[in-house]
């Protein structure tokens, strides 16, 4: 599918992912579930690269969640390796096309290597603005609100919506204009809870190891078709 020029005009600014289905595209295909999640980050090599093609400004990927900590040692052994490895491989890629990268979440619990390397990350591409991608990671949304207010109750008496977005995670960039939620699970799993108040919400029934461009391309046009409102007639 091919957007049309019309389309192009009307995309979204900033799109997020809620990459499901990584352990079961695996276990489909009798493979060890580091290869689900190993197939699934060049899912979003890929989404990165058509986003530029089309101008989309901020790509958010929601790649563990607080939650995910609970998951067996190996696996998340396996999986901070796998995140490493990205980072690694991904770094000369961000820079040659100017990808501004960003993570959102408490990372204290990675290891010391990979928070290094983060900060690394984040830090020789603060500058660039082709395309603004954030890795969420270790993240939770009611986390982050609860801190957000702790830092405000300190300085101020009364509390305003604005007070509260100012002091998110995710303060310098757009709320997502588009959720994407692969894998026909349809809840939002503690993922950007404030940000995406009217966010329009698309589900697949696409696991994230199979969401190719064409899948993308199809929500994306999704997107185009309906009328925002924001809560107006």
């Amino acid at each position: 599918m091919t957007l049309s020029q019309n389309s192009k005009d009307l995309l979204p600014r900033h799109v997020a992912f809620i990459m499901d289905g990584n352990r079961r595209w695996a276990k489909k295909k009798n493979l060890p579930i580091i290869e689900g999640h190993k197939m699934g980050s060049k899912i979003i090599k890929k989404i990165v690269g058509k986003s530029l093609e089309l101008r989309i400004k901020y790509l958010t990927f929601y790649s563990f969640s607080t939650e995910n900590w609970n998951r067996s040692k190996s696996e998340i052994l396996k999986l901070q390796s796998l995140l490493e490895f990205y980072l690694d491989s991904e770094f000369e890629n961000f820079n040659k096309k100017k990808i501004n990268f960003n993570f959102i979440g408490d990372i204290s619990k990675f290891s010391g290597v990979i928070k290094k390397k983060l900060k690394y990350f984040k830090n020789k591409t603060s500058h660039f603005s082709n395309l603004f991608f954030t890795l969420a990671l270790s993240y939770g949304s009611r986390d982050e609100i609860v801190c957000a207010v702790r830092k405000i109750k300190k300085d101020l008496g009364e509390i305003y919506e604005n007070d509260i977005t100012m002091n998110l995670m995710t303060n310098s960039i757009p709320d997502p204009d588009l959720v994407i939620r692969t894998s026909g699970e349809k809840r939002l799993s503690n993922f950007l809870l404030w940000q995406i108040a009217y966010s329009e919400l698309y589900f697949t029934k696409t696991l994230w190891p199979e969401f190719n461009i064409s899948r993308y391309t199809q929500a994306l046009e999704n997107y185009v078709s309906r009328k925002r409102r924001f809560g107006g007639d």
